[in-house]
């Protein structure tokens, strides 16, 4: 997967855009179905609840009743009188006994027993005549309180419950027992209420047995299976299964209640859901790659040109293709970057060419240019030995100084030490002297320390012949001085005359003059030019008149070097 994502940039489109589609509605798909389960169990859980809940409020009214119906006996004297004399039949005293029991005759049967446990009056025929005191119900109840045992159905005339309390005498004796007996008619009828007709309701005595259930076949297999899984210790509703269980004890009477419910989410409902939510996220999924094909696909297309013309250029080295842009956006303005940068980079590759053939041109003109000199050299020696054959010291003067000066020249050093430069400048002063007879003193102040600094080559001859043959033109006993200082990191050689001086309008920076005027003097036009090309604006060559006299000083300012090349400095001149 990661060499997949990793091969290309359209892969990774691809991936994200599935990812960004599929991500959340498989999340939102899951939480809406875990979301849909809980509700759904939440209401199942609510409506066992409430049902069970019906079915105690049921059970608690019906031994309510029971008990307060055994209160009016005990407080009525026409039924105590009955009790104590122990004889039955008589029609007022059964008037009364049903007009006590009314609230429950039509849902149980009632019926009164002396203490000795033979029957008086029943609010339905049928029963026991006689019961046991020593055992069963009448014990239970003359034990303490009001008690419900299930009975045998069969053999009780129908009844499954049997509830029985004591009637005390005021002496604390027993003066009877009033019983009821509920059948499964009577429970149908009093339970029917409380639950639907989807679900059913199963009455267990404190062992578990069965008591009633709304289902009569139901009860001794239901009743079973759920014994053996409280058992076995497994939980009453299966996970998956078809039913779930609830369970409610109603303490009063110590009968358990289970409702029995159809299961909302059975293993075939599960399994349905799951398919259909199969199906769905194969649906989407299949959606979700094509609309992830389609949008990487539209997306990566002007990449992909932009990278094929990319790789047209960089391998085939081709400048004609072009990029249309397809939309108005950024990868639209990125194609006409491109396209405006291809024409300008054709552009610089053709004057790149053009360059480098008026370079090439140069190179040839510099190297016939050497020649001459070359030629020139080797006649000035023949020149200077013939002058000292035929004894003329002067020519050979003059022809050494000029071979000297022309060798100095062609070398191909472009940066020379400061020695070197006053040296070809003393050799011009000597021939200049010789050529005009004239008398003019050439003087040097440099420091030992500056004479090693590196200077550009030919720097001080253009200077000095600007002084000698502009500035002492007609000047009796002329004077040219060369000063050189150095501060701040930055070389001052300044060259001094006693001539005639400047004309007010070339004082200052020889660069801020108007071009016909700076190349009015080639030599110092040429070195302003070299000083500014290698330096910067900041040096080159200031102008003025000696402030103490006739004169002008030329002043040349560069960086102080000394190593093998130039050097960088904030320039002075201003």
């Amino acid at each position: 997967m990661k060499g997949f994502l990793s091969s290309s940039f359209r892969n990774r489109l691809f991936v994200g855009f599935l990812a960004a589609s599929l991500i959340p509605l498989l999340l939102c798909s899951a939480l809406l179905l875990q979301f849909f389960r809980v509700q759904l169990t939440g209401r199942e859980r609510q409506a066992a609840d409430s049902s069970l809940g019906d079915a105690c409020q049921l059970l608690e009214q019906t031994r309510m009743g029971f008990m307060r119906a055994a209160e009016d006996i005990s407080r009525d004297e026409v039924m105590l009188s009955a009790l104590r004399s122990g004889t039955g039949g008589d029609a007022a005293v059964l008037n009364r006994f049903l007009e006590l029991t009314a609230p429950l005759r039509a849902g149980a049967c009632l019926e009164l027993y002396t203490g000795g446990g033979e029957r008086l009056y029943s609010t339905r025929n049928g029963g026991a005549d006689t019961l046991p005191t020593g055992w069963g119900v009448l014990r239970a109840a003359g034990e303490g309180g009001a008690v419900f045992l299930p009975e045998d159905g069969a053999l009780a005339d129908g009844a499954l419950l049997t509830g029985a309390v004591l009637l005390p005498e005021g002496s604390g004796g027993t003066l009877g027992y009033l019983l009821i007996r509920l059948t499964q008619s009577d429970l149908s009828r009093l339970l029917v209420t409380a639950v639907d007709s989807s679900s059913d309701l199963l009455l267990l005595s404190s062992y578990w047995r069965p008591v009633f259930c709304t289902q009569p076949g139901l009860a001794d297999s239901l009743a079973g299976a759920l014994r053996a899984r409280l058992l076995s210790g497994a939980p009453l509703s299966e996970p998956g299964g078809d039913f779930s269980y609830t369970v409610r004890q109603h303490e009063p009477t110590g009968l358990t209640l289970v409702l029995r419910q159809p299961q909302v989410f059975t293993r075939d409902t599960m399994n349905l859901l799951y398919a259909v939510s199969i199906a769905c996220a194969l649906v989407c999924l299949a959606a979700a790659l094509t609309m992830s094909f389609l949008l990487s696909r539209q997306l990566f297309r002007p990449v992909k040109r932009l990278h094929e013309a990319i790789e047209e250029v960089a391998g085939n080295n081709n400048l004609d293709v072009y990029v249309q842009p397809e939309h108005n956006d950024e990868l639209g303005a990125l194609a006409e970057r491109f396209n405006g940068m291809l024409v300008a980079l054709k552009r610089n590759q053709e004057q790149l060419v053009e360059n480098q053939r008026s370079l090439n041109e140069a190179q040839i003109r510099m190297l016939q240019a050497q020649l001459n000199p070359h030629f020139l050299c080797n006649t000035l020696d023949t020149i200077k030995w013939d002058s000292k054959i035929n004894n003329a010291p002067q020519t050979a003067v003059m022809a050494t100084d000029l071979a000297d000066i022309l060798r100095f020249c062609i070398a191909a050093d472009e940066f020379v030490p400061l020695s070197s430069e006053i040296e070809i400048a003393k050799r011009y002063a000597e021939i200049q002297r010789i050529r005009f007879s004239s008398a003019f003193a050439l003087k040097t102040d440099v420091p030992p320390e500056l004479e090693g600094c590196r200077v550009p080559k030919m720097l001080l001859q253009p200077i000095v012949e600007n002084a000698i043959i502009h500035g002492l033109e007609g000047v009796a006993g002329g004077e040219v001085e060369v000063i050189a200082r150095a501060e701040a990191g930055v070389l001052s050689i300044r060259v001094e005359d006693n001539g005639r001086g400047l004309p007010p309008e070339l004082e200052g920076r020889y660069s801020v003059r108007g071009e016909q005027l700076s190349r009015g003097h080639l030599g110092l036009y040429n070195v302003d030019t070299i000083l500014r090309k290698y330096y910067g604006d900041s040096f080159g060559l200031c102008l003025a008149n000696r402030p103490g006299g006739a004169g002008a000083v030329v002043t040349a300012t560069l960086p102080l070097n000394f190593g093998e090349g130039k050097a960088n400095a904030e320039g002075p001149c201003s």
